[in-house]
């Protein structure tokens, strides 16, 4: 039989449990700090150095891993995993802009990963578009429809998550030559209107979002892979001045730079080389540190084009080749020894 003594020592003990667990429970405080950083540095992403951005991630990837060791919290650890999740995400996205394509893939794995744990469907589909996108840099365009499909299939995604997919998936049709499924993805992702929103993608945004202005610019490039280069033109044009409407210096780079180089590859298609002259100026005015993967390889998409017969000996072409090769030698990528693929063909 039981007697006094037993029940008190089981009760001492099951308090003494309970005590610890309470005392492994974080400031909530710490945790929205620790939130409000990532959210300010998903939305200035655009406007800081990749380099910055790399520093400053890590940290707050490595801050969150500390502090799920530190709270036995089921709320709590729901909350770090997805801080986790969008730091890894982040460090996937300046990893492919510093030209480091293993890294970025891993990153990006990483983030579904934390995604999965907490069944969080935009970060995990987030993650998968990554994938989908490194995927055609990487020349696996059909392997970058599977994902970017995969994505889709996520649950809590509003209109710009599923814009961003069917912007990606278009890219990658584009690299496999199929007009209409490219065109038809191109359709999809100008048609999301429903009005359902997520958090990731357009609460916090950022680098997270996939606006109007980088929508264009994708869909630019896909008409570039098409060699459409009306489409290209068109699309190109309303991306620049999409992001011409807004301040000067809120202006992200990783988006006005790359839709600058397609309007000039736009213009190189009907062998206008002193319009794509034009149209580069600015790209050529971007500080070594910005000088990203996705300006990069179209930089060097647009000197391909210069090779063609239309353009041998043209003084014009010559001179624009030149300051192309002279660009490309301080970019990030270069110093960090990329030797990836090219992603986006002339």
């Amino acid at each position: 039989m039981l007697d006094e003594s037993d029940l008190l020592m089981t009760a001492r003990d099951a308090a003494s449990h309970a005590g610890e667990a309470a005392s492994l429970h974080l400031d909530e405080m710490t945790l929205d700090q620790l939130q409000d950083d990532l959210v300010q540095l998903a939305r200035r992403y655009g406007s800081t150095a990749p380099a910055e951005v790399f520093q400053d991630t890590t940290a707050l990837l490595n801050q969150s891993q500390v502090l799920l060791e530190r709270t036995r919290s089921p709320e709590q650890h729901t909350r770090l995993y997805y801080a986790a999740a969008q730091a890894s995400a982040l460090l996937a996205a300046v990893s492919f802009d510093l030209g480091a394509l293993a890294p970025a893939v891993s990153f990006a794995r990483t983030s579904a990963q934390y995604g999965k744990t907490i069944s969080n469907g935009p970060v995990q589909a987030y993650a998968y578009g990554m994938m989908a996108f490194m995927a055609f840099w990487d020349g696996r365009p059909g392997e970058a429809v599977r994902l970017a499909k995969t994505a889709q299939q996520f649950g809590g995604l509003g209109d710009t998550a599923r814009r961003r997919l069917y912007s990606i998936e278009a890219r990658a049709h584009g690299h496999l030559r199929d007009v209409g499924q490219a065109e038809r993805s191109i359709r999809d992702a100008l048609e999301q209107r429903s009005g359902r929103r997520d958090e990731l993608h357009d609460d916090i945004g950022g680098e997270f979002a996939f606006d109007a202005a980088r929508t264009a610019m994708s869909n630019a490039t896909t008409c570039l892979l098409l060699r459409d280069a009306e489409g290209a033109e068109n699309f190109a044009t309303r991306a620049l001045t999409l992001l011409g409407t807004g301040p000067d210096n809120q202006q992200p780079i990783m988006v006005s730079g790359p839709a600058a180089v397609d309007l000039a590859r736009a213009r190189l298609l009907r062998n206008e080389v002193e319009g794509a002259c034009e149209a580069l100026i600015p790209v050529f005015e971007v500080p070594p540190s910005w000088r990203g993967s996705g300006i990069m390889e179209r930089l060097l998409a647009a000197r391909i084009e210069l090779t063609r017969p239309e353009f041998h000996g043209a003084p014009a072409a010559l001179s624009l080749a030149e300051q192309i090769e002279d660009f490309s030698a301080l970019s990030p990528a270069r110093r960090l020894g990329a030797a990836n693929p090219l992603a986006i063909e002339a």
